[in-house]
């Protein structure tokens, strides 16, 4: 734990990134909650990536003539623009209702945004003044049925240094948590994390360890356990046998979490490969939010 860099940054603010997607009033719902609970700003971000657009960056011109050529290309001109005042009509309408939707249910003041630009680069250029990112599972271009992550997703956990709330299909305001917890660094980080924020602060804590029993495990256990009762939690201890992601979901189930918490990606070599981790294995599987710390 350096002494330089803070636990957590208790000035900074919470960021919902949105789009046109099933998860928008859910990820607005969890961003709002979290930010009743911090007491922190809500931003709400919205980031127009013109990469989808169909005709974007296609030559349709083909061996026309010139003048045909040049009728096209000014009516695939007129189109873009076109495309560009609904994209940032729609954007518009998609923050007023979030906006509206924070203030009503959490009594949450919003500053709503609209950027261009892709999603994973403008997040990196806002964390400076964030304290959590809350996202969605999967954005609007993601096929859900596939049971695939959405890309911007595993590449935002990868790149971004802050927390970020993976919001599940609705919210279900936490009462219970659970910690997946292992005896590494980046874990009893969790630990140290949750036990300095106020986010979790009052709810009922288990801490769970994948695998068998042993005096090891029994002191690593003891650590987390007696951390966490020093911050004020209740904990329970949980240890099962099994593989990480799948013994995660069972228990999260069995003991009735409302969240999971857990260690995000690591920033290491694993960045350049397709990841998989049990942090993308849990996030596939598990129905509940995810909170994911480093």
């Amino acid at each position: 734990m350096s002494e330089q860099t803070p636990l957590i940054h208790a000035n900074g603010r919470v960021l919902a990134a949105l789009d046109p997607s099933v998860y928008a009033d859910s990820v607005t719902d969890h961003a709002a909650w979290a930010a009743s609970r911090l007491g922190a700003p809500l931003d709400l971000v919205h980031v127009i990536d013109r990469r989808h657009g169909a005709a974007a960056g296609t030559n349709l011109s083909g061996s026309l003539s010139l003048g045909a050529q040049e009728d096209l290309l000014q009516e695939l001109a007129r189109l873009d623009e076109q495309r560009g005042r609904v994209d940032q009509a729609r954007g518009r309408l998609l923050l007023d209702q979030a906006r509206t939707r924070a203030a009503q249910a959490f009594g949450v003041e919003a500053q709503p945004r609209q950027r261009q630009g892709t999603l994973v680069d403008t997040l990196l250029e806002l964390e400076q003044d964030v304290r959590l990112f809350v996202v969605g599972k999967r954005g609007e271009h993601a096929d859900f049925a596939s049971g695939h992550l959405g890309s911007n997703l595993e590449r935002l956990v990868r790149s971004v240094h802050r927390p970020v709330l993976v919001a599940s299909r609705a919210l279900r305001a936490p009462a219970r948590f659970l910690i997946a917890f292992d005896g590494s660094a980046t874990t009893r980080r969790c630990v140290d994390m949750v036990c300095a924020s106020p986010l979790l602060r009052g709810l009922a804590c288990d801490v769970l360890m994948a695998g068998e029993a042993s005096a090891e495990h029994q002191a690593q256990m003891n650590w987390a356990l007696e951390t966490l009762r020093a911050a004020g939690f209740q904990p329970e201890a949980q240890v099962q046998a099994g593989t990480p992601d799948a013994v995660i979901a069972e228990v999260a189930k069995a003991r009735g979490a409302d969240l999971l918490v857990m260690g995000a990606y690591g920033h290491s070599r694993i960045r350049n490969l397709i990841v998989g981790s049990t942090t993308t294995q849990v996030l596939r599987a598990c129905p509940l939010p995810v909170l994911l710390l480093r």
